[in-house]
């Protein structure tokens, strides 16, 4: 195997400056504000507190667990999304249930946000549709221990219409 040559010119006192090159990349630069400042409907930015960017229809965010009529969540503890989750961030404890048509419910169900990925496979394998994901992204907490929400931060609350 051998070494091949390649043949660079050598730069000439003014390409040494590097003057013609950043008076180009100001050029590009000063072009995108002015078109910012001047021409409707270019403007890159959100002014994100105020306004909010459009979401995709299939945007994940934070989970949640679906209610029955009496308020008791429609999971059933089967550990189908625990078992396919591929961060293991979830964790459910299971106990029996005092309803007779339902054989277990969670006594707890965790979910470590700071490991979770957000693929959504948690929704895909739960056979009766317990979990599912918001639109809501925002949930910034002062330590970690805030960001393992547990069953009752879960859970739709009691007045929301799905």
């Amino acid at each position: 195997m051998g070494v091949k040559q390649i043949y660079r010119p050598p730069l000439d006192w003014w390409e040494r400056l590097f003057l013609p090159e950043a008076l180009r990349g100001l050029g590009i630069t000063l072009t995108h504000m002015l078109k910012t400042w001047f021409v409707p409907g270019h403007k890159l930015t959100y002014e994100y507190p105020e306004e909010r960017r459009p979401l995709a229809p299939r945007f994940r965010g934070r989970h949640r667990l679906r209610r029955r009529p009496d308020g008791s969540p429609v999971c059933v503890s089967c550990y189908c999304c625990q078992t396919v989750c591929p961060p293991q961030c979830i964790d459910i404890v299971a106990e029996e249930s005092p309803d007779p048509t339902v054989e277990k419910r969670p006594k707890d169900f965790r979910i470590n946000m700071l490991r979770c990925i957000y693929c959504g496979m948690c929704v895909e394998a739960c056979p009766c549709d317990a979990i599912y994901m918001t639109h809501d992204f925002e949930f910034a907490d002062q330590t970690r221990e805030q960001l393992m929400f547990h069953i009752e931060d879960l859970l739709d609350p009691v007045d929301q219409e799905r």
